[in-house]
């Protein structure tokens, strides 16, 4: 396992910023992804000469998700606080964020995605958000999946916790593609488009076409991590549900 969570590289004569998870097989969202990522983007924020960001992956799998151990009751606080600050950056990024996705992409890492731009994928990726089957729910996907896809498919996403292949995520509109090489499919988007464009023209469109939703969201983040941090931490089950997931034994609800 590499010891550094994310490779950080410049592509394209300058033109587009690479951010490759780098902690396979799982990339865990943990404090240290969260950080990397943070900082990956806030470092080239204001490069004039950027025009994209491609959000990809080593290994076969985006991400398994966020840590379990840092949604325990003594760290979740924190970890919500941080991981909801990367959501909302990359929310309001001034410059389209392209993910491309193989394999799973889960829980916090599908939080991830879907704060980008752009989703590209393998027909045969998985993309679920399967807290409410450790009694949690995911305050971030209940934001941001209603923005990219139908609201009764999202709806079925978050209360069931099953996943969608890509190819149902393009179907849903939620991928721009789904495609045996999902990275080659966003660089081609990227060669054939954004890269011949003005970077400072795309700035103005990218603030144009997301305006409303990062109002939304911003707006929607702040109720969701309240809600989960004073209501449902507050709950037996829920850590009753993350409790039997560590100890790997199957959990004892008291529906309370």
């Amino acid at each position: 396992m590499s010891d550094t969570p994310l490779k950080v590289t410049l592509d394209r004569d300058g033109k587009l910023l690479r951010l490759r998870l780098n902690m396979p097989k799982a990339n865990i969202v943990d404090a240290a992804m969260i950080a990397a990522l943070g900082k990956a983007l806030a470092d080239h924020a204001s490069d004039r000469h950027l025009r994209a960001v491609l959000l990809e992956h080593e290994g076969p799998h985006f991400s398994f998700g966020a840590s379990v151990a840092e949604h325990m009751p003594d760290q979740c606080a924190e970890m919500l606080k941080c991981l909801h600050a990367l959501i909302l950056q990359m929310v309001s990024y001034p410059l389209p964020i392209l993910v491309a996705i193989k394999g799973q992409c889960l829980g916090g890492g599908l939080e991830v995605a879907l704060a980008g731009h752009l989703m590209f994928v393998t027909p045969d990726a998985r993309l679920g958000q399967p807290e409410i089957q450790l009694a949690v729910f995911a305050p971030a996907a209940s934001c941001l999946l209603p923005e990219r896809m139908p609201r009764a498919i999202a709806a079925d996403m978050l209360y069931s916790g099953r996943s969608i292949t890509g190819e149902q995520a393009a179907g849903y509109g939620l991928a721009n593609s789904a495609s045996e090489d999902p990275e080659a499919s966003a660089l081609g988007y990227f060669d054939a488009t954004l890269a011949k464009h003005s970077a400072s023209s795309l700035r103005f469109a990218v603030k144009a076409e997301r305006a409303d939703m990062i109002e939304r969201v911003t707006q929607r983040i702040a109720f969701v991590e309240e809600l989960y941090l004073k209501g449902l931490m507050a709950t037996k089950d829920a850590v009753e549900g993350l409790n039997a997931f560590i100890e790997k034994r199957p959990a004892r609800w008291e529906d309370q």
